[in-house]
């Protein structure tokens, strides 16, 4: 049996057609998958760098926040002086003009101080009459009464100085309490007084 001369020829066409399809949907599959991955790759580079922005704004922050607290740390360790500057100025009130004279160069001295103390964000707070805050204040003396309520701040022994963000020194001060109401003394404890 001999085919048919255009039957033979209409194979051998498609033969290669068919091969051609095969090829086309292959290197179209190759494509897709190559710009799936290109893709992935520039997610992932995308999320890197994010990442490394990041890790840039965190480490800038923790930088300027140790600055920050390495400052207010060492000004800290200037509170005392200060204190003794006021302290020593307010003896300087009462005498001789020769004295008030040196001591309005030491209240110069004492304002350029305060100032960079301003300039830092620093500032002293004010707590006599407020209410005892344990983040404020340090209670040096306890007064019990009944003329103020429990916890009322009676005398500032030394400012308190914060900043922004944190105390630096707390107060210290001396705070009210209230006197514990006495119970009365059982008939027991009145015979012991009594002997």
């Amino acid at each position: 049996m001999s085919k048919d001369p255009e039957a033979h020829k209409q194979e051998e066409e498609a033969l290669p057609e068919e091969a051609l399809n095969e090829e086309t949907s292959s290197l179209e599959e190759t494509e897709l998958e190559l710009q799936n991955e290109l893709e992935d790759y520039k997610n992932k580079y995308l999320r890197v760098l994010a990442e490394l922005e990041n890790t840039r704004k965190r480490m800038q922050k923790e930088k300027h926040e140790t600055v920050r607290f390495g400052i207010e740390n060492a000004i800290g360790e200037f509170l005392p002086v200060i204190d003794n500057f006021e302290n020593a100025l307010k003896f300087a009130d009462n005498s001789s003009e020769e004295l008030k004279n040196w001591a309005s160069g030491f209240q110069m001295i004492l304002s350029q101080f305060k100032d960079v103390l301003h300039n830092h964000g620093i500032v002293a707070f004010h707590s006599e009459g407020n209410l005892f805050d344990p983040h404020h204040h340090e209670a040096v003396e306890i007064i019990h009464n009944d003329e103020h309520p429990d916890g009322t701040i009676l005398q500032e022994f030394s400012k308190g100085y914060k900043s922004a963000t944190r105390t630096i020194r707390p107060a210290r001060v001396k705070v009210s309490k209230k006197i514990p109401a006495e119970e009365s003394p059982t008939e027991s404890e009145s015979e012991e007084l009594q002997k």
